[in-house]
């Protein structure tokens, strides 16, 4: 898996399918237009979002749809975010219940201009999710809060059901891909949750096609599973415009069952591992399956 020199142009037939839509999916999108609220599906232009709306899922996005940040292979938009909406959490609540959700996805913008960086935010969105909706599973996306321990004890505070901090990348291309990020420091964010909270999983994931070498993906796969994380995502990355970061390869999917195989084998216990594959895709079915 050596970075070879061309950009890759035009998607292989493994990257081509039929996009579903239906009533369900018009159903679930004009819930959250009517909810003012933002799905990382959407923003993100996330390949997957047909299908999810049309299966009656979603992924929500808090703390608004403006990031502090610039990461070159993201599509949500950077700049100067407002204040967070206090009645957010009640309105993600709502609209998770209007939709019938029995595990709720909640990830958010980095806001590095926020003193805890929106950890009370996500704080009370897991709890208004549980007093609204009973029995509920919430999984949380976290950005790395700059390191700061606390604010990941606030979010750990109110007892997600799953930690979920993407590493997204190999180190090298750290500088490339994620400018405002630390490798060390998110490893770092995964190591934290199993010692403030033992009971509750942490989960990352990582993308590929961006010019790693194999070496380097087995390198990051190990690094993540030595912070005490047993669930695991991989993807295809995929360019979103083309101000973004060119794909540089696109790994066929019997690769990405290798790397499941070689995952599994150095000890996750679970590993979702496909061109589709992203950090909250199937999140449920992830969490609650017996497969390995």
């Amino acid at each position: 898996m050596t970075p070879p020199n061309p950009i890759r142009t035009g998607k292989p037939s493994w990257l081509r399918r039929k996009l579903p839509s239906g009533p369900e999916y018009e159903k679930i999108r004009a819930m959250i237009g009517k909810g003012q609220l933002h799905t990382v599906c959407q923003e993100a232009n996330c390949p997957n979002q047909f299908e999810c709306f049309s299966a009656r899922t979603a992924t929500f996005l808090i703390l608004g749809a403006t990031c502090t940040r610039n990461c070159r292979f993201c599509n949500i938009d950077g700049g100067q975010p407002g204040p967070p909406d206090p009645d957010e959490p009640r309105r993600v609540a709502d609209a998770a219940a209007d939709m019938g959700l029995r595990y709720v996805v909640v990830t958010s913008v980095t806001r590095d201009d926020l003193e805890d960086g929106g950890a009370g935010h996500f704080a009370a969105t897991i709890e208004t999710l549980r007093a609204t909706i009973p029995g509920v599973q919430v999984e949380v996306l976290i950005p790395d809060f700059q390191g700061d321990r606390s604010a990941l004890e606030t979010v750990l505070s109110a007892r997600p059901d799953v930690l979920n901090h993407n590493t997204e990348t190999v180190r090298r291309l750290y500088s490339e891909v994620r400018p405002q990020a630390d490798y060390r420091r998110s490893l770092e964010l995964l190591a934290r949750v199993g010692e403030i909270a033992p009971a509750i999983p942490a989960k990352s994931g990582i993308m590929l096609g961006l010019g790693e070498t194999e070496a380097e993906v087995r390198q990051t796969i190990a690094d993540i599973h030595r912070t005490g994380c047993r669930m695991l995502t991989i993807g295809q990355y995929l360019q979103p415009t083309p101000r973004h970061l060119p794909v540089v390869d696109f790994i066929p999917p019997e690769e990405f069952d290798r790397w499941r195989r070689l995952a599994l084998d150095i000890g996750f216990k679970k590993v979702a591992s496909g061109p589709f594959v992203r950090s909250s895709y199937h999140a449920g079915e992830m969490f609650t399956g017996s497969e390995k």
